[in-house]
């Protein structure tokens, strides 16, 4: 799973979905592109006087050149390491100042910068934002102590971390050949290479305002937002950019399976994981159907995996089913559980491979699709309030080449999936033949 927003994302892609005239009042999205290309979106909410603003960089993990893994993530680093008219650090201490947050975080595709702020502090984190997109200082002074940071941050999150360390493993046995097999962080190897000429040269290639999109929810105008963003936005040029080239995933034949020991861990958990379509590549049509199934089989307590794995049977702690669409190249669907002590994987593995069989053949319902359709719909109307989900699910739409019309679809083409597209859907993807399964247990490394 590449997103913890689910909730929120299902709310932003409801609300822009809505239609009428009384429900279309509740959450607009406005789009407009300056001269130089960057592309602005403004989702006003005027429920309370803050701004959320998120800009996201159309470049990501598994855009960089091979033996350079973890590029991308370090800029995003030295992004806050200063520009001729900020000192380092300058830029969070002065979001701080002025009583907001502000944070960053790199994926395989995207690179997103965000701050909240109270609504009239926008206009100063527009031009922190625009700074920096153009006159970053990257210097061996600075990179050489920013290099050492990423590398303890990989040493303290994934290598001190067994579940961490362990999923980096299982990705690379799920993608063979596609750079999502590297790691966002990096290989600590080829960390230890990255140079400031490096970071130039990247920052150079992808960073500019025709690769970018910026996201404004919260309490502010279109009119308001279109004149900051010309003026301190639309001085900035643009610059030709690279066509985002990744190599194909070849066919998976055959079925893989690890296995690690830890003594930090203290219960066994068990995942499988399948290559899937996303809604931008492979057989992108099933898209929608995966989010029904996902939902179906192992979306809430009524679901059959987690009612039978946790609830009847007692075999488990948590289960659940999995998927995320919003990829630029593949993505992936799956089953997790975390397993009650004393509980044999062996017995598992048959009780849920049985579940699903049987779900799949006939246990599954039209009733079943409509509740789940409709508990996505309601997730969302709950979490109606949020500035940040809206604003980070139509920044991520777009910065991998989805469109807001994709977003403001996303109700209508959920309820238009039916039973029989979801047992297709299954079909295409559940095949335990070349499915990827991982195990953490508890015991001594060997």
């Amino acid at each position: 799973m590449r997103s913890p927003w689910r909730g929120l994302c299902l709310l932003a892609a409801l609300v822009l979905g809505l239609s009428g005239p009384a429900r279309a009042a509740m959450f607009e999205a406005h789009q407009f592109v300056l001269s130089n290309g960057l592309t602005v979106v403004v989702i006003p909410n005027h429920r309370a006087p803050i701004v959320t603003q998120m800009m996201w960089y159309k470049v990501g993990a598994a855009d960089e050149t091979t033996g350079k893994s973890g590029l991308a993530h370090f800029l995003e680093h030295l992004m806050f390491r200063g520009t001729r008219a900020v000192p380092p650090g300058e830029f969070s201490r002065t979001i701080e100042k002025n009583g907001g947050r502000d944070n960053a975080y790199t994926t395989e595709d995207y690179t997103t910068f965000y701050q909240n702020v109270a609504a009239d502090r926008l206009e100063l984190v527009m031009k922190l934002e625009a700074d920096r997109m153009a006159n970053l200082v990257i210097t061996d002074k600075v990179v050489t102590p920013e290099r050492e940071v990423i590398i303890e941050e990989r040493r303290q999150r994934i290598d001190n971390n067994p579940a961490a360390l362990f999923n980096e493993q299982v990705n690379t046995a799920l993608f063979l050949r596609h750079p999502y097999h590297n790691p966002t962080i990096g290989w600590e190897d080829e960390m230890h290479g990255l140079t400031a000429a490096d970071a130039r040269a990247f920052y150079r290639r992808w960073y500019a305002p025709n690769n970018a999109v910026v996201v404004i929810s919260g309490d502010a105008t279109p009119e308001h937002v279109k004149e900051l963003a010309e003026k301190y936005f639309g001085p900035l040029p643009s610059h030709a950019v690279p066509a985002r080239q990744r190599v194909n995933e070849p066919p998976k034949v055959a079925a893989t399976r690890l296995t690690m020991r830890s003594p930090r861990v203290t219960q066994t958990n068990w995942t499988r994981q399948y290559l899937a379509p996303s809604y931008l590549a492979g057989e992108k049509q099933y898209a929608y159907a995966l989010q029904v199934l996902a939902e179906v089989l192992g979306g809430g307590a009524d679901s059959p995996i987690y009612k039978q794995l946790v609830v009847d049977r007692a075999m488990a702690l948590s289960a659940e089913a999995f998927y995320d669409p919003e990829a630029l190249d593949l993505g992936t669907f799956g089953f997790s559980v975390r397993l009650k002590n004393g509980v044999a994987v062996a017995d598992l593995e048959t009780t849920l491979e049985d579940i699903v069989k049987t779900a799949l053949s006939g246990g599954i319902t039209s009733e079943d699709v409509e509740r789940a359709k409709a508990r996505m719909r309601s997730d969302a109307v709950y979490s109606r309030d949020s500035l940040s989900g809206p604003a980070r699910l139509v920044g991520e739409a777009l910065a991998i080449g989805r469109s807001l019309d994709d977003v403001q679809e996303w109700p209508e083409r959920i309820g238009n999936v039916t039973l029989e597209q979801v047992r297709a859907a299954a079909q295409l993807v559940i095949r335990n033949d070349i499915a990827v399964t991982g195990v953490l247990m508890p015991g001594p490394t060997s």
